[in-house]
């Protein structure tokens, strides 16, 4: 069974979109996403430097857009299952059927200035935690006023809170954590600072149609499939206050026999966490369009077992 993940927040490089515009119909494609939501997508995909696409309004829809295009240039595919990491799970929306991809730009556009808006009323951020166990990890940062924002299996934690607090955790790392890694995001996503935007964000999905996912839609707020595009939509509003419990997603593969993984572009991250927490099931990260032969190969070996 092949599983299609999107990543989140993070992933993203100077010009990461380069060569993906390179292919046949792509430009046009991104044009007219770009009209459809008011950000010059190809600008900030191909010649903005990393502080520019660090911004949270700029880096979520450019995320959703990226995976859209480089899972469209895979060409006709049935994965058994979709999921996405954070801000990915709109990209997962409309790999099920959910939202269409002009719908899952709109909406990942108005999360992200939603967000923006939420993370410049306070100084906040986010640090992976490398090493140590979960357990002792989250109690010592509840203990920090931190909340373990991404819980992505494999070992990691996100911490995330105020800037102060993330200073206090690098200088009293809980035991077995070998280093604390700021990311390069703009707030503390997904924890009690992102309130703000959930009210704003279910303004905005209210005008939305969703569809029933029309393959297994798994949900990073607790691992479980969703059956209905209502709900799907419901968790897409409330996630954004509320941690990604990745690991629970790589359980749930683990259950449903998935035997591969395929990451769209910008990939690395959760083919990376999937090596190490699910041994034996094969992954592939479409980074540029040079991995898409691979991944066709993967898609056509795999895909059948669905």
């Amino acid at each position: 069974m092949l599983v299609l993940v999107a990543p989140g927040q993070g992933a993203q490089t100077p010009g990461f979109l380069t060569d993906w515009l390179a292919l046949p119909g792509a430009a046009d494609r991104v044009a007219a996403w770009s009209d459809a939501i008011g950000l010059d997508l190809a600008h900030y995909g191909t010649k903005a430097d990393a502080d520019e696409i660090r911004d949270t309004a700029v880096a979520q829809p450019l995320l959703v857009a990226a995976g859209l295009l480089s899972a469209a240039a895979l060409g006709d595919i049935s994965p058994g299952v979709v999921a996405g990491h954070s801000v990915g799970e709109i990209t997962a929306a409309a790999f099920a059927g959910v939202l269409d991809d002009t719908a899952a730009l709109t909406l990942v556009r108005r999360r992200g200035l939603a967000m923006a808006e939420a993370a410049a009323v306070t100084e906040t951020g986010m640090s992976a935690l490398l090493g140590g166990d979960p357990e002792v990890s989250i109690a010592h940062l509840e203990k920090l006023g931190l909340t373990p924002a991404n819980v992505n299996g494999a070992g990691q934690i996100v911490a995330a809170g105020t800037m102060e607090q993330l200073a206090a955790l690098n200088e009293d790392k809980p035991e077995g954590v070998r280093k604390v890694v700021p990311l390069k995001v703009a707030g503390a996503f997904h924890t009690r600072h992102m309130a703000p935007a959930v009210d704003e964000l279910a303004k905005a999905a209210s005008a939305l149609t969703p569809a029933d996912p029309k393959v297994t839609y798994v949900s990073n707020k607790d691992g479980q499939a969703v059956a209905t595009g209502a709900e799907v939509l419901d968790r897409l509003v409330g996630q954004v206050a509320n941690p990604v419990r990745w690991d629970l997603c790589m359980e749930t593969f683990g259950k449903l026999g998935v035997t591969a993984i395929v990451e769209v572009c910008p990939g690395g991250t959760l083919t990376g966490l999937a090596k190490r927490a699910l041994p034996g099931v094969k992954t592939l990260a479409l980074k540029t369009p040079a991995d898409l032969d691979a991944a066709r190969e993967l898609v056509a070996d795999h895909a059948q077992q669905a």
